[in-house]
Order: structure tokens, then C-alpha cells, then sequence
């Protein structure tokens, strides 16, 4: 399994943006599909957006479509979530994942890795 560090949380105000990136380490030879996932307080764990390995094809949460772009570079084993016109809405704790099946990217129980979540406040 890749192990996998989130990084780029952080308190942001509404209208803002963040970059956030996730650094996988470990069994990297393996071509993992990646995701992002959220979890507000109270909430459960909620898809964001996800891509494959090899087509770099993309996936996105009704609630974040067109302000949030997922992108990899596979050269680096990073992959990085672009967040825009941010929302006190958006405010979770985020998370990578590392699926080696590149189906079913929108659950949760596809993935085989995930990271320790990196926080993004965002104030009114």
C-alpha cells in the first residue's frame, strides 16, 4: 500500500482558494486511481473528486464542480486539488485515497490507502 500526506489546509475566508497537495511514498510503482474525500463535523466522509492513473480522467462532486480541480503528477507521485470560490460550506476535513481499481472512484470502500486529512476552515 502508498502511504499518502495531505498538505495546503488551512484557514482561508469565502470567495478564496487553496491548493492542497497529497505526496504518496512507499509501493508507488503501483498505478493507483486517487480521490479526494471531505468530512465536516458531524457529517459523514463525502467524495470530492477523483482521476485515474493513466487517462488522467476526472470526477467530481455535484457540489464542486467547476470550482475544484483534481490533477496529478505522476512523475512526482503527488496529486494536488485546486479548490476556488471557496464556501464556509466546504469547511471539512480533507483526505487523499489510493485506489488500485480505477471504478467505483466515487466510494469511499474503493480505496486502499488513505492520509491523515489536512483541515480547511473557512470563515464567513
Amino acid at each position: 500500500q502508498a502511504q499518502l500526506v495531505e498538505s495546503g489546509g488551512g484557514l482561508v475566508q469565502a470567495g478564496g482558494s487553496l491548493r492542497l497537495s497529497c505526496a504518496a511514498s512507499g509501493r508507488t510503482s503501483s498505478r493507483y486511481a486517487m480521490g479526494w474525500f471531505r468530512q465536516a463535523p458531524g457529517k459523514e466522509r463525502e467524495f470530492v473528486a477523483a482521476i485515474t492513473w493513466s487517462t488522467c480522467r476526472t470526477y467530481y462532486a455535484d457540489s464542486v464542480k467547476g470550482r475544484f480541480t483534481i490533477s496529478r503528477d505522476n512523475a512526482e507521485n503527488t496529486v494536488y486539488l485546486q479548490m476556488n470560490s471557496l464556501d464556509p460550506a466546504d469547511t471539512a476535513v480533507y483526505y487523499c485515497a489510493a485506489a488500485l481499481r480505477p471504478a467505483g472512484l466515487r466510494y469511499a470502500s474503493t480505496y486502499n490507502s488513505w492520509g491523515q486529512g489536512t483541515p480547511v476552515p473557512v470563515s464567513s
